[in-house]
């Protein structure tokens, strides 16, 4: 059980002890365990958004802090790996330069685009979700969707972009099959995410599924390879695609 151990000493903020020494081993297993921290960050969210609504909160208002709840709960990491994802990508120069603005810790205009539309487009879905209290799984399967991502993005063939950090300890640990069948169990359960329209669910973890692919390709090209915070990066974007998908009518 190391592996789920350190999935969620790593993804959450919960006082788990994570295992005492964090190999390779470990961290790929601790990749296959990270869509069950997204199952409890999802349960969560889910609780706090509808249990504020039928409190009489506006809608957007609990979204907002719906999505503040799940930041504190993984201390803002898939953000902060968004944010810095944007900022490598929209530099010029050679990868080791994209690398250095991302190390760099600071939010450049990139970055902060790029946080004000996904979490805006997050908050507009949340918004619409909270409002049809029949789609609240919506918002599981968009946490569980943003974990599975780590898989594909971690898949064997990708190197790592930096000889250290989570990366390099996590990057082509994952046989190509672990993203297809995780995205494929998961499709099975995004039927019940808009239960009038059962394919809209899985039509949002396709749309997920290629945003993931797209980034993954297009950030190996770019930075030599995957980063912890491109594992951020895939993380919201896969939660996006599938919230927006469930929340339109």
């Amino acid at each position: 059980m190391d592996g789920l151990r350190l999935a969620l000493s790593w993804l959450t903020v919960l006082p788990v002890r994570g295992p005492a020494e964090v190999d390779r081993r470990v961290a790929a297993a601790a990749i296959r365990w990270a869509p069950v921290p997204g199952l409890l960050l999802g349960g969560a969210s889910a609780a706090l958004l509808y249990g504020l609504v039928a409190l009489g909160v506006p809608p957007l208002l609990a979204a907002l802090l719906a999505l503040a709840g799940t930041a504190l709960g993984t201390r803002g990491m898939h953000l902060d790996g968004l944010a810095d994802t944007a900022d490598g990508l929209g530099c010029y120069g050679p990868p080791e330069r994209a690398l250095a603005v991302m190390r760099d810790g600071g939010a450049g205009p990139f970055a902060v685009v790029t946080l004000v539309l996904v979490i805006g487009l997050q908050a507009g879905a949340l918004a619409q979700l909270a409002v049809e209290p029949d789609r609240w799984p919506a918002v599981l399967i968009a946490a569980v969707a943003g974990r599975c991502a780590f898989g594909w993005c971690c898949r064997r063939g990708v190197p790592a972009a930096r000889p250290d950090g989570l990366g390099a300890l996590v990057a082509g640990t994952q046989p190509w099959a672990v993203g297809a069948l995780g995205a494929v169990a998961l499709a099975a359960v995004a039927v019940t995410a808009v239960p009038t329209r059962p394919w809209q669910g899985p039509l949002g973890l396709l749309l997920a599924a290629a945003l993931v692919v797209a980034l993954s390709g297009h950030t190996r090209r770019r930075f030599g390879g995957v980063t912890g915070d491109v594992l951020g990066a895939a993380t919201e974007l896969a939660a996006t695609a599938v919230l927006l998908t469930a929340a339109t009518a």
